[in-house]
Formats: C-alpha cells, structure tokens, sequence
C-alpha cells in the first residue's frame, strides 16, 4: 500500500479528528455499495480502509512514524549483524541475554522464531493479530440494526451484524476474524469501528430523534392530519387547529432503542411555511384583516439590543 498519509490526502501532523475526517468524506465517495461493480472503486476503497485502519491506531501509527513497521502494518525486517547468519555472528550463545550491540533484536527475538515454528510439546503456539476496520453506516441502520459487509485488505468479507441503537464510534468484535495464528495458535480477533452517517433530517439526542416538519398555512390555521417519516416508516401526526412555528409534537417510541430494552421518542417541531408565489387573495385578506385583529409577536424581544 501506498503512504497511508497520501491515501487519506492528511499531513503527518494531522491530529486523529482530522484523519477521520477524511476518512469518512472518502469513504463516502469511494464505497462499494455506492459504486456496485465497479473493481476499481472497490480497490480503492480497500486502500482508503487500510490507511485509515493504521493511522487511527495510535499504537500502529506511532510504530509507523518510527519506521518499525510498513505501510500494509507488517514488521520491517530488524538489522542484522555483520558476520553472517551463523551463531558466531550475534557473538555466540554467551552474549543471548543482552542486546547485540547497536542492533535491534536480543535472544528472545531469535527463539521466538525458533518457537513461532513449533516445537515439541506444542510450546510454539501463538495467537494471531487483532485487526481494525472502519464501518460506515446509515442513520436508520444505526438505530434499528442490521447487517453489514466489511472488505477487508486481504480481500476477505466478513459479515458485520449492526446492534439497534448503535453510536458513532462504536467498535465491534468479531472474534477469530484476525490473523491466522503460529504453529496451531488461535486465530486473533477483528475489531470493527461504525461510523454513523448524519441524516438529512433526523437529528439524534440522546435516544431521542427530532424532525423539522414542514406546514402549510391552511394547516396551521385549521388543523390536519400530515404523514411524517420515523426510523420505522412513515406515521400520520394530527396538526392542531392554530399551530405556530415552533409547536413540538412528541411520538412516543418512535425514536432509538436503548440497550435497556426502551426507545426513546421522536419530536416533530412545525414550520409553518407560505407559498411560495404570494396568492393576491391572500394579500388582500390581510390587508383588511390586519389592522383590525392586531396582536403582539415580539413581546420577548422587549429591552435586548
């Protein structure tokens, strides 16, 4: 993989908001889901998954800046001593409990190795590496749950089920979905970060979701029943006679389920728009009827500014 800074277009000074950030615009743009068929995009998006995986990682990150592993997350092979690849180049098995000199790698470096390809008695077993990856996923799928796929460097899938009620940010597991382990070793884990998308018009609080909803005049002033759209579908809401912009209407259980086994609620906030093209009826009306039923909208105002 290429510089995982290039791939996410950030500076190595970028702090982590700044690398999910451009994660997530990227991400947008390059989904597979978005772009069906398309290997080009789905390449793409792997490398785009794979950099935001290492940088998001401090650990990975920090190991990355120093040099000790590679793009793709691998160790760099250490230094070797001068001397060949016999014994008496690491200055015979006396010097095995002690750095080699200026060399990065001691003793246990070289038995690991010994172990990490078996050894009787089962002794070289290992467990594989836990590995990361970023999710996106829709607001609704979000608070009602579902299910998912995750591509991962390798080219794997791994299907990811989504809780109802899960957050931005938070990180599933998937045990056994890592690395293979060494020398029969188990498997380590896959750890998945969702991120949730913003919605168009649901705005979450808490539990609870609200909705801008817009009304007409005729609504406002008479009442009506207007269909309204929840995480769950679309519901009819009865406007009441006299509305005002601003007038809050609460949906009881219609907003996210918690982990508790509850749900909060969704509120509609009314707008109350006027057409578009003013009717000259309309202005007419108002004009006699203005001035002779006065009232007062800006009381609040009195004595600011």
């Amino acid at each position: 993989m290429r510089d995982p800074y290039e791939v996410l277009g950030v500076p190595r000074s970028a702090d982590a908001d700044a690398i999910k950030s451009a994660y997530r615009k990227l991400a947008k743009q390059y989904h597979p889901d978005l772009n069906p068929g398309d290997k080009a995009i789905e390449s793409k998006f792997k490398e785009i998954s794979a950099a935001h995986d290492l940088l998001s990682d401090p650990d990975k990150r920090a190991r990355y800046d120093r040099g000790e592993i590679d793009a793709d997350g691998n160790d760099k092979p250490r230094a070797r001593r001068p001397g060949g690849a016999g014994f008496g180049g690491f200055g015979g098995f006396g010097g095995f409990n002690q750095r080699s000199g200026p060399f990065d790698f001691d003793a246990d470096d070289i038995f690991d190795g010994f172990r990490g390809r078996g050894s009787a008695g089962g002794a070289g077993k290992r467990r594989g590496a836990d590995v990361s990856y970023g999710l996106t996923v829709d607001f609704v799928t979000a608070a009602n749950g579902g299910k998912r796929r995750v591509t991962t460097a390798d080219g794997r899938t791994l299907d990811v089920n989504i809780p109802p009620g899960t957050e931005d940010g938070t990180k599933l597991r998937l045990r056994g979905q890592g690395q293979p382990g060494f020398g029969g070793g188990p498997e380590g884990d896959a750890f998945i970060e969702i991120h949730v998308d913003a919605h168009p018009h649901f705005v979450a609080k808490g539990k609870d979701i609200h909705l801008e909803v817009p009304i007409t005049l005729q609504e406002a002033i008479l009442g009506a029943s207007v269909t309204v759209p929840t995480v769950d579908g679309r519901v009819a809401v009865k406007v009441p006679r006299g509305s005002n912009s601003g007038s809050t209407l609460r949906l009881r259980g219609k907003g996210i389920p918690g982990k508790d086994g509850g749900r909060g609620d969704q509120y509609v906030k009314l707008v109350v728009m006027l057409p578009e093209k003013l009717d000259p009826e309309l202005a007419s009306f108002l004009e006699k009827w203005g001035p002779k039923n006065p009232y007062e909208v800006r009381s609040k105002l009195n004595g600011l500014g």
